[in-house]
């Protein structure tokens, strides 16, 4: 009897391998539509800018925080889930995972209030951090065979890379016709659908809890992050806590920073794998992800403004000019592989710095006319660069790494391509309305309180405009628009100069023939 129960056993684990082997095509789906909700929510709102402005009516540093908080909270958090996930089962993750996304996205989408409004968009990155580490493990953990795994992880990266490029598309369409809300709105039914398909297709993972989890490191660099990011916008303004305040909170978020290094250090099991930076591929390949996910989603921000604002472009029309750059940043994702093996990993990387930066300059002569052939070669130019340059140094990241270490490597990776998206809105955007406000003068017939609200942002300088009316109207959204563009030039300087600086960091630092990992193995370990 007790055979036969242990053969009918058998026989149904047996039946579940299969069915999980035969459902493991419609996992990477639903995966890869678990992220792509993540990648879209972190450049949705860029084309939403005016009309959100218009509607809430936020300060310039509010403003920053609603678009950026997301990825600020993103970026600390992916490793504490993703070693949680492992911990307690990455499975139960994802699922509660969809429903703080869910909650959060309708909050966002009804929020009364810019502050209601960034801390829905903050509730939005920790459902994201809960979902994205865990999507990537469980691939690994149902493609068993090593050549489906390869054809699964790429879909995966090509899925991240395109998210982030419709997120501006998508959201002109949902403006155009609907209102900024939208934007968040149509998360909650695809979630709906979502939930049910993930309990019955996502497999339980083993837990593994033999290794210690360390909370505080979680909340030295959750804390840490946001310190600085919150110092250096205040630091710009100083509106809230003053510059002095502003300042010793950048401090002490630096400070936090240098301690969770550390106690990473020092812990037998880390939170983060700090010890890889002592590998010079490694760290040049995180600090290339890290620049260049900064320039282009602070310099996407600013050039939808730019659409909008500037050109005076529809939400849709300007999400529709910016197509070229997500075409070629999809395409650029395709090619980078081919370029690679033709011209090494040095020359990649470098060269697709180069050609950002290069495709940058000419936006230092753009005013307020339009210049469509001129913009989408521009627009070309950063999307295929950028895509080069991120694949090349993955690549070197991963080339730089011994495999008992991947994970970690992983993990840095995209932490870097979270804080990078964070800092650059945080640090761009800054900049843009440090020059933009002195640069706007006062307008004969707009009264001082006036002219302060539409010295917060171009957009609330349109909103200014419309309610002012008559000639002083046109007359100060004329004067708000040659501001905003000679705050556009400042931050493509500081991008330039930084996409120029990483590249010949690259040039210098990664070996011709590329980092060897089997070399560094018994260096890396000690």
């Amino acid at each position: 009897m007790v055979g036969v129960e242990a053969a009918s056993g058998a026989v149904r684990a047996g039946g579940d391998v299969h069915e999980r082997r035969a459902n493991r095509w419609w996992v990477l789906v639903l995966l890869c539509f678990s992220l792509l909700l993540i990648a879209v929510d972190a450049t949705v709102l860029h084309i939403a800018v005016p009309a959100l402005t218009a509607a809430l009516e936020p300060s310039s540093i509010e403003l920053l925080w609603i678009i950026d908080i997301y990825s600020l909270v993103v970026a600390p958090l992916l490793v504490t889930f993703g070693t949680l996930g492992d911990r307690y089962g990455r499975r139960r993750f994802v699922l509660a995972g969809y429903v703080v996304f869910g909650l959060a996205s309708l909050a966002s989408a009804f929020a009364w209030s810019p502050q209601a409004l960034i801390v829905s968009r903050a509730l939005l990155g920790v459902g994201g951090a809960m979902i994205m580490p865990a999507t990537l493990s469980i691939i690994r953990q149902v493609f068993t065979d090593r050549r489906e795994r390869a054809i699964a992880l790429g879909v995966w990266s090509a899925v991240a890379a395109a998210g982030a490029a419709v997120g501006p598309l998508i959201g002109g369409v949902l403006v155009e016709h609907l209102w900024w809300g939208a934007v968040f709105l149509i998360n909650v039914p695809l979630l709906i659908v979502a939930l049910p398909l993930a309990v019955r297709l996502l497999p339980p993972s083993e837990r593994r809890s033999g290794h210690p989890w360390d909370a505080l490191s979680a909340v030295l660099s959750t804390l840490g992050i946001l310190s600085v990011a919150f110092g250096l916008k205040e630091a710009g303004y100083g509106h809230t806590i003053g510059r002095g305040a502003s300042v010793a909170v950048f401090v002490a978020g630096v400070v936090l920073l240098i301690w969770f290094v550390r106690r990473q250090r020092r812990l037998a099991f880390p939170l983060l794998d700090v010890g890889l930076f002592t590998q010079r591929g490694f760290s040049t390949g995180v600090a290339c992800v890290l620049f260049a996910i900064f320039a282009l989603v602070g310099l996407e921000l600013m050039l939808a403004q730019y659409l909008q604002l500037v050109l005076g472009l529809t939400p849709l029309a300007a999400a529709v000019r910016m197509l070229p750059l997500m075409v070629a940043a999809i395409a650029g994702g395709l090619a980078a592989a081919h370029v690679l093996q033709r011209i090494g990993l040095r020359a990649t990387t470098t060269g697709g710095l180069a050609l950002t930066a290069l495709s940058l300059i000419p936006v230092l002569s753009w005013g307020v006319e339009q210049h469509p052939v001129m913009l989408t070669l521009c627009f070309v130019g950063i999307g295929f660069g950028v895509e080069v340059a991120l694949l090349a140094a993955s690549d070197t990241i991963m080339a730089s790494t011994p495999e008992s270490r991947a994970g970690g490597a992983a993990a840095i990776e995209e932490t870097a391509y979270e804080l990078g998206a964070g800092l650059g809105i945080a640090v761009l955007g800054t900049i843009t309305a440090i020059v933009y406000a002195p640069s706007l003068a006062t307008v004969p017939g707009v009264p001082e309180p006036l002219m302060a609200e539409a010295r917060e942002s171009l957009a609330a300088a349109a909103h200014v405009a419309t309610e002012t009316g008559s000639t002083a109207g046109p007359e100060l959204l004329s004067a708000a628009r040659v501001a905003f563009v000679t705050a556009l030039h400042s931050t493509v300087v500081v991008s330039v100069a930084l996409l120029c600086l990483t590249a010949l960091a690259v040039a210098v630092l990664i070996p011709r023939s590329g980092p060897s990992p089997q070399e560094d193995d018994d260096r890396l370990s000690a």
